[in-house]
């Protein structure tokens, strides 16, 4: 027997032996009360988890973990199809909803890490002009021409978010792409992530602007306007502040203590509070934690060291007569602990959170719905609208691989999610409408890597 028919037998009775433990505790929980319903809690969040690792073998296929995650949710949420309703409560589970959207909050806190301010003021005119035709072309398509035309009687409000889901891109898959293939220097790969991080704002504020409609119930040309006044005043303003700020809370905080906790504490406390902000003034509360993420440098946490670090190391240089070349190794690594970046320290979290909320979502899609043969149209149509919009964009890119700019923009990945995740959370998107748009997003997300990689295995620099 060999070692990987080995490991797939393992892996094959631990996955039997949980279903069977689920199985159980499924069929007592009722009868121990909030004990017994806590404790369920903890095996779904297991069994999730569990199911979120075993999607990412897609990696193994050059596809991003995110898609797998999705895949094994939407099994998960359909084995009812085959008569095993098991995990059906999972969608119930209040506590698992919460970590879910305290997962995607941190997720846009990483990607506003991902995206500072620097970067967007050098990406130039191309990225920018690349990124308002890739939102504005998608968003027009998808809710005044494809969405009312393919998909007619829908509350106006669903077409406007089916428009919002087609404008966002993941710079995460594209770039992953360029970074795999030694290709992110060249002019195409600059224009493409920098008019990802543009589109990520622009599409967060259509977000913003679109939940707001919804809430109020009304539609004015006046309310639009405020909306995108406070939208943009907001992240502006939040920067602005923020930057100012930001070393200050360093300072305050440091004194405190220096120490890894006390700076995760501090990051945690910036990405909640301004959720919370936005939240409070309108706007969906991942606007805010992207604002959190811009605002934060490692530069603010200069302030921090740990201090094990720094004790071991005081303790070496005293019991021995260190050489210069030792004590200069044992100062650089204190410099690069000290400065280590915050995103570092948040990924763990991500690590945990992250995931139940790609695996939830693809449980929330009905497969059923798309045994019609008529929804399965549909959606394939969605997805040529999505893959024509972006490929549009990349006209705007000036001199270089037009082409390959705009197939650099096409995957949705987890911003699109999050979009119609928010949308049936308010009401607005049923059961047929999501699930479209989450099928839009994995083949975008499927189909993106690669094309790009036949692209620029062909490239001349």
């Amino acid at each position: 027997m060999t070692n990987k028919f080995r490991s797939w037998i393992y892996s094959l009775s631990f996955i039997g032996l949980i279903a069977g433990g689920v199985v159980a505790a499924s069929g007592t929980a009722t009868e121990g009360g909030h004990g017994a319903s806590i404790a369920l809690t903890f095996l779904w969040i297991a069994v999730i988890l569990i199911a979120a690792k075993f999607g990412g073998l897609v990696e193994k296929l050059g596809q991003p973990a995110v898609l797998g995650e999705l895949v094994i949710g939407v099994i998960l949420g359909n084995l009812a199809l085959v008569g095993l309703h098991t995990f059906e409560p999972i969608l119930e589970d209040g506590i698992i909803k919460f970590l879910a959207e305290l997962g995607v909050v941190i997720l846009l806190f990483q990607i506003g890490l991902e995206s500072n301010i620097k970067q967007m003021r050098e990406v130039g005119l191309s990225a920018f002009l690349v990124a308002v035709v890739g939102v504005v072309l998608p968003f027009v398509l998808g809710t005044y021409v494809v969405g009312p035309w393919i998909m007619p009687g829908l509350d106006p409000n669903a077409y406007l978010f089916l428009g919002a889901a087609l404008t966002a891109t993941s710079v995460g898959i594209t770039a992953r792409v360029f970074k795999d293939l030694g290709k992110l220097h060249i002019p195409e790969a600059q224009i493409v992530l920098g008019a990802a991080v543009i589109d990520d704002v622009l599409g967060l504020v259509i977000l913003a602007v679109v939940s707001a409609i919804v809430t109020v119930g009304a539609v004015s040309l006046g309310m639009i306007g405020w909306i995108l006044a406070k939208a943009i005043l907001f992240l502006v303003g939040s920067i602005v502040i923020g930057q100012l700020l930001a070393p200050w809370l360093g300072r305050m905080f440091a004194k405190i203590q220096t120490g890894i906790g006390m700076k995760f504490t501090l990051a945690i406390i910036v990405c909640l509070l301004f959720a919370y902000l936005a939240q409070m003034i309108g706007l969906a509360a991942i606007v805010g934690a992207f604002a959190a993420g811009l605002i934060l440098d490692p530069v603010h946490f200069r302030y921090f060291k740990d201090a094990k670090i720094v004790h071991d190391v005081k303790q070496a240089l005293k019991d021995a007569d260190a050489s210069n070349e030792a004590i200069k190794q044992v100062n650089h690594a204190i410099e690069e602990h000290s400065h280590r970046h915050i995103e570092d320290l948040i990924e763990p979290l991500a690590f945990f959170l992250v995931p139940i909320f790609f695996v939830l979502t693809g449980m929330e899609v009905k497969l059923d719905s798309l045994f019609d043969g008529r929804v399965l149209l549909v959606a394939l149509a969605i997805t040529l609208v999505a893959i024509v919009g972006k490929i549009l964009a990349g006209a705007a890119a000036g001199k270089v691989n037009k082409l390959l700019v705009g197939c650099g923009m096409i995957p949705r990945g987890e911003v699109g999610l999050i979009f119609a995740s928010i949308g049936k959370g308010l009401g607005v998107i049923n059961d047929e409408l999501f699930s479209v748009i989450v099928i839009m997003v994995i083949l975008t997300t499927l189909l993106t890597p690669p094309i790009l990689s036949v692209m620029l295995k062909k490239y001349k620099e």
